[in-house]
């Protein structure tokens, strides 16, 4: 064999080999925020996560539609994780938010009010679930990342999407005082007010299918955020969910919710995913946040007919039950 020609074989081969391992490396590494979202689909529906937004579902879909139905006018909406520690405190010389002043330590997975938005740390997927971490944002502050991470793991199947959160806190400001018991969101669900009608179940004999209630939704247009939504103490099945006239609509699950908060901002009935109008629901549980506290918790969204998606929550909760014994 020409030597020429054997040195030019030997290269190939071990460029090829280089290649190889290269490839193997890469898809055992976690894509670390090298697209701009997540797409999970299957034959009901279809997701997505926005890795600019701390990885936050940002739209829901049916499978064979590209209506959106979850709203995205500002980084407070979206589906996302929000948590609060402390006492509210004014710190407007910093760069506070007037609007939002006083406020408690408040993380929020998307960004914060002057839209400066969390850091991806890590993401992964596969065919039909999703991982992120991040950095928060304080929710009140002008770009205050948080001293905490965030965790979501995110599986669909069916026309039911099972979402895993954690916070992680590190904090070590002095202001905000500890031992403090806040209601927390479990979590914030902003849904596009066209789905405007609200059902649950109040009764005193939960998952014994016992017909569902629809229920006054509060409507706000200007008001006191600490007297902003509606609060329903007796949600005693653990979902709420909005829907338009035909019972179509989305519900959020939290089997560890104690009470929820829901409601519309705007007079709009026909928002769409940007509209400033918006229908929200967030399951809510009290809990103590320290300086360390690490935070996990499961919800469910069910996306379908009143029917079905109680059918759906039925089913997980029998399961939940069984693995709790």
């Amino acid at each position: 064999m020409d030597f020429r020609i054997y040195i030019i074989m030997r290269k190939i081969f071990f460029a090829s080999l280089l290649l190889l391992f290269s490839f193997v490396a890469s898809a055992q590494t976690p894509n670390i925020a090298s697209s701009t979202e997540i797409v999970l689909r299957n034959s009901k529906i279809c997701l997505k996560q926005d890795l600019t937004r701390g990885g936050a579902i940002f739209y829901i879909s049916k499978s064979d539609s590209d209506r959106n139905v979850v709203n995205i006018y500002d980084e407070g909406r979206y589906i996302q994780q929000s948590y609060y520690a402390g006492k509210s405190v004014d710190r407007r010389a910093e760069g506070q938010c007037p609007t939002w002043s006083p406020w408690t330590w408040n993380p929020i997975q998307v960004g914060d009010y002057a839209r400066n938005r969390a850091q991806i740390l890590e993401s992964r997927q596969s065919k039909k679930s999703s991982y992120v971490k991040c950095v928060p944002m304080q929710w009140d502050m002008n770009n205050h990342p948080a001293e905490a991470v965030m965790e979501q793991w995110v599986e669909i199947k069916g026309c039911v999407i099972s979402v895993k959160n954690r916070l992680t806190c590190h904090r070590t400001d002095s202001i905000y005082g500890e031992g403090i018991e806040c209601e927390q969101e479990i979590p914030a669900v902003y849904l596009i007010s066209s789905l405007k009608n609200l059902h649950s179940y109040f009764g005193a004999n939960p998952f014994t299918a016992q017909p569902t209630d629809k229920t006054e939704v509060k409507q706000i247009i200007i008001g006191d955020p600490e007297h902003f939504w509606g609060h329903y103490p007796a949600v005693t099945e653990q979902w709420m969910a909005f829907t338009d006239d035909e019972q179509w609509g989305v519900a959020v699950y939290s089997p560890s919710a104690t009470s929820f908060l829901a409601g519309r901002f705007g007079s709009n009935l026909q928002g769409e995913y940007d509209s400033d109008a918006t229908s929200y629901i967030a399951p809510l549980k009290r809990a103590t946040l320290m300086k360390d506290s690490v935070v996990e918790y499961e919800y469910y969204l069910i996306v379908g007919t009143l029917k079905q998606i109680r059918k759906e929550i039925y089913k997980l909760n029998k399961k939940l039950s069984k693995s709790n014994r």
